[in-house]
């Protein structure tokens, strides 16, 4: 029996995909037009990456996530070592907003492909597979 979530061929399998910003479909470094902003399409095969709802979803996850971790790092440090006020800020801010964009972008990634994998769409939407 296959397994009905192995990528197809040409298609990166998941991990890759997110990690680098490839297209689901073709596999081309097309997904980002910026550095959290998806592209309208993909350059090489066409596919509408504007029909999938990736929504805020990884966003609140993420402020979870990196909140907590950051918080915890932070607080460490601060029992640890006890640094001045200004060591927290030129640490903590820069690690922050790095840890938000690269991980809005793995987790948009990575839900956008696995909609397109999934064959998941609006409600009487055609599968956007079969474009």
């Amino acid at each position: 029996m296959t397994d009905p979530h192995t990528h197809e061929e040409g298609q990166p399998p998941l991990g890759k995909a997110a990690l680098f910003g490839l297209c689901p479909r073709c596999g081309a470094k097309t997904l980002f037009a910026g550095a959290v902003r998806f592209a309208g399409r993909c350059r090489v095969c066409g596919l509408d990456y504007s029909s999938f709802n990736v929504g805020d979803g990884p966003a609140a996850f993420l402020t979870l996530i990196v909140g907590a971790l950051i918080t915890g790092l932070a607080l460490w440090l601060q029992i640890a070592v006890d640094p001045p006020f200004w060591v927290h800020v030129i640490l903590w801010v820069p690690m922050t907003v790095a840890a938000v964009i690269f991980g809005l972008r793995l987790g948009k990634a990575a839900l956008l492909y696995a909609e397109y994998s999934r064959g998941a769409r609006e409600a009487g939407g055609a599968d956007v597979r079969e474009e």
